[in-house]
């Protein structure tokens, strides 16, 4: 025959489609993705069915990994030995696997990336919960195929009591397709699984407050449950997570640090504290003074110190950003259901694991009932023998073979070639009495077995029972604490989680610089005390605003152009008592022609609360707090201001105060917030007090109502006084006022009126940093038409420039004023 006419013409396409469509499959089905029942990969199955029949369990010996490897290439897995080991070598990595398959021993690896040591070196054996996942693989409750050989068979999956693809999660990318699927907590699992067997009708929603979310090996935060609920709902979802640290300060050097304890799951730690060194070196993140790995055999931690004055949460928040101490881990739950890839959500996987083990027990059921009807019907045997023992045993001595007496016993007694056989093999020492008495009990017992696996059979409930039973089991002997911690929301920063409220005393000087510093640094002095210093300051700046506040507060911070900014105390650097601080521009986004005249501090913007503010021309403007909770990078307008005018004061109402203005030269006027109607954000002000030539308002004060409290005036000389508040009688709003205090050469102009009460504190500041603290109630109670006494000693040209109240957190709440400026 010619050799052309042997060839068979193809299509070129058709040939190709159909050549890729066997590869992609068989990657799909024989290599990437896990079985919706067990959870596993066929290399992962395979190892752990080759450990198993080498009897490598957890309580035997370990064995060479070698061994395990070479077996498992010769027997099941046609592929390279280190495709093989390293498959292996995961299991057993307690940074990888949420709960370890394999045992090892040896040096299996690192989370700083290190290999793990050669497979001649290592040695493996099977942990207790993998063994969970073999149990019951002899009773025929899983089919067996033969191998690639067809020397010895393998199982196509294993008969798991444990939810493994949940519970480890698996990851694999396949032609066209790919999974990720995080790994759980296995309580959590176990009691969803529970829930969902009584009541097949339950939704993802109500499994989901069982089952809160992804449990990984390595911990850390998981932030917001948006996307923990799209994967649950649909299959897909994209998870944030980010590292646990805190926030150390050394007492020694009043400097922060940043410690890394938990990474997101599957962060190299090693190429992450690379990272962060590169972005030091680039200079993409500034503040930094040292950076160093502590981690031990007790755990991790990577220290990042701080250079002095830098804030920690501002550093944090970069780290964030730009490594892999924030990242995203995108699930898409993804496996093999009857050899088909499908996208399944929670409840169908968890359902598909109930229906397994639903086969795997009523398999197993009847692989138990016919061994127990077969044994059954030997003990049945062995008892006629035994009820007629004397005429057996005269049977089988005049058989003159073996085969003679067996066919004379099914003959003589209606046995079957079993019995037979049994009656033949029976040792002597069966015929003694007691020995009688344990075959019927035998029997006995083999018989209520029958029944009880009947009945099992035959009853779904009881189906459900021994599932459920051996969940439980499973649940009270592996089942451990959550490490992994969900928060609500992904926010830009939650600080909040890092640093513990304290009362702060917050300082800005007339050159912009501001700092925070412990009120517990101070401490409290008599009246006419030399004071301490409270800021290393150069001569031309002084101290201009000064209040307490807690590092969980946010403030507000109003300028004279009528201007409002936002930022949260713990943002400020936190400085020790001689520094000046950090520059505000910094911070904020000020204009340079702008200064701050008032800061608030506040919890919450609250409804039914208002911000009233006082212009230095005399006018007062009340808005509701909540106006001015979103203000922008560049601040916002807080108020509009006639030409010449600049903002003064600003002060926390509930809508229910009094309030109290006091003046440059010695004046106040009292009346009630009610008389200034709220008006919107850009809105102008009303008269609050009509001024004389040449004074201003140098102050506004909420006054809380039935307060046992006094009004103190200080004055810029450093002379001061307390005035009983019922001597400020109410007026009407835009009247001129009364007379709070003499103001002379000898004391000088007002520079605050505060309301205390005895046990309070307050604080003067000086110009040149000097700081004062002292108790109101120190301070002698005269009346207003007076000069007062001296609280401070001055040098020279020095001045008070600055007063305000230190309150306790829960006083400090309660008062409708939320904040102190100078």
């Amino acid at each position: 025959m010619p050799v052309d006419e042997q060839r068979n013409t193809v299509n070129l396409e058709t040939e190709m489609k159909s050549a890729y469509i066997n590869y992609a499959m068989s990657v799909i089905v024989g290599r990437a993705l896990p079985d919706v029942r067990d959870g596993l990969k066929p290399v992962h199955r395979r190892i752990l069915y080759a450990m198993f029949r080498e009897g490598l369990l957890s309580n035997r010996r370990y064995s060479k990994s070698a061994g395990v490897v070479g077996e498992v290439i010769k027997k099941y897995h046609p592929h390279g030995d280190a495709a093989v080991y390293d498959a292996m070598v995961r299991m057993a990595q307690e940074f990888n696997m949420r709960y370890l398959l394999v045992d090892g021993q040896g040096n299996f690896g690192s989370i700083d990336g290190d290999p793990p040591a050669a497979y001649r070196y290592t040695e493996a054996r099977l942990t207790k919960l993998a063994e969970e996942m073999l149990a019951d693989i002899d009773m025929e409750t899983v089919d067996f195929v033969p191998n690639f050989d067809e020397s010895v068979v393998e199982p196509t999956v294993l008969p798991t009591r444990i939810p493994q693809l949940l519970m480890n999660g698996s990851s694999g990318i396949a032609v066209g397709m790919a999974t990720n699927i995080p790994p759980h907590n296995l309580g959590e699992l176990i009691d969803g699984l529970i829930q969902l067997l009584n009541d097949p009708a339950l939704t993802v929603e109500t499994l989901m407050q069982t089952i809160k979310g992804p449990d990984f090996p390595t911990a850390g935060f998981i932030y917001g449950t948006k996307g923990i609920q799209d994967a649950y709902q649909t299959g897909r979802g994209s998870i944030q997570l980010r590292a646990r640290a805190v926030i150390e300060v050394s007492e020694k050097t009043e400097k922060e640090t940043i410690v890394v304890t938990e990474l997101p799951y599957q962060v190299n730690k090693a190429r992450l504290i690379e990272k962060i060194a590169e972005l030091i070196r680039d200079r993409k993140i500034e503040g930094i003074s040292d950076l160093r790995d502590e981690s031990d055999r007790d755990g991790m931690r990577i220290v990042i110190e701080l250079k002095r004055g830098e804030i920690a949460s501002i550093i944090l928040n970069q780290l964030y950003k730009h490594t892999q101490m924030q990242s995203s881990f995108g699930v898409i739950m993804l496996s093999l259901v009857n050899n088909q890839p499908q996208v399944l959500n929670l409840k169908q996987m968890l359902q598909y694991f109930l229906d397994f083990r639903r086969e795997v027990i009523i398999r197993r059921t009847r692989f138990e009932l016919r061994e127990a009807e077969a044994r059954a019907h030997i003990l049945e045997g062995l008892k006629i023998a035994l009820d007629h023992l004397d005429e057996v045993i005269a049977l089988i001595r005049s058989s003159p073979s073996p085969d003679e007496a067996k066919t004379g016993l099914m003959r003589r007694f209606g046995l079957s070639e079993l019995q037979a056989q049994a009656i033949l093999d029976m040792r002597l020492q069966r015929l003694t009495g007691l020995e009688r008495d344990k075959l019927i009990a035998e029997y006995r017992e083999v018989l209520q077995k029958i029944e009880q696996l009947k009945a099992l059979l035959a009853s779904d409930a009881l189906i459900r029972k021994a599932i459920q039973d051996e969940l439980t089991e499973i649940r009270e002997k592996y089942a451990d604490d959550r490490r992994t911690e969900i928060l609500p929301e992904a926010g830009e920063i939650h600080i909040e989680d890092l640093i513990a409220p304290e009362e702060m005393v917050i300082t800005v000087t007339h050159t912009g610089y501001i700092k925070r510093t412990p009120s517990s640094v101070y401490r409290s002095q008599r009246r006419g005390g030399k004071g301490k210093i409270g800021a290393g300051l150069k001569e031309e700046d002084f101290v201009e605003h000064l209040f307490a506040a807690s590092t969980h507060d946010y403030l507000l911070f109003f300028t004279d152009a009528g201007r409002v900014y936002w930022l949260k105390v713990h943002q400020i650097p936190e400085a020790g008592r001689a520094t000046k601080g950090k520059a505000i521009v910094n911070l904020l986004q000020i204009a340079q022609t702008e200064q701050i005249t008032a800061i608030l501090s506040v919890d919450q913007f609250q409804e039914g609360k208002f911000v009233v503010m006082a212009t230095q021309k005399g006018l007062i403007k009340k808005t509701a707090l909540s106006a001015y909770s979103n203000p922008r990078a560049g601040g916002i307008r807080a108020i509009n201001l006639e030409e010449g005018d600049r903002l003064m004061a600003a002060r926390l109402t509930s809508g229910n105060h009094e309030i109290l203005l006091g003046t440059k030269h010695g004046l106040s006027i009292r009346f009630h917030e009610e008389e200034a109607r709220a008006v919107g954000r850009v809105a102008t002000g009303v008269w609050g007090i009509r001024l004389e030539e040449g004074d201003e308002v140098i102050s506004a004060e909420v006054l809380a109502p039935n307060a046992q409290a006094s009004i103190m005036t200080i004055t810029e000389k450093g002379y001061g006084k307390r005035t009983e508040l019922s001597e400020y009688r109410t007026q009407g709003r835009g009247g001129h006022g009364i007379i709070t205090i003499q103001t002379s050469p000898r004391n000088g102009c007002v520079i605050a009126a505060l309301q205390v009460k005895d046990e309070e504190e307050v604080m003067l500041v000086t110009t040149i940093g000097k700081i004062l603290r002292l108790r109101a109630g120190d301070i002698r109670v005269i009346g207003r038409n007076t000069q007062g006494v001296r609280l401070i000693d001055l040098e020279g040209e020095e001045r008070v420039c600055g007063v305000a109240r230190l309150a306790e957190k829960g006083e400090r709440e309660e008062s409708a004023d939320a904040g102190d400026d100078a």
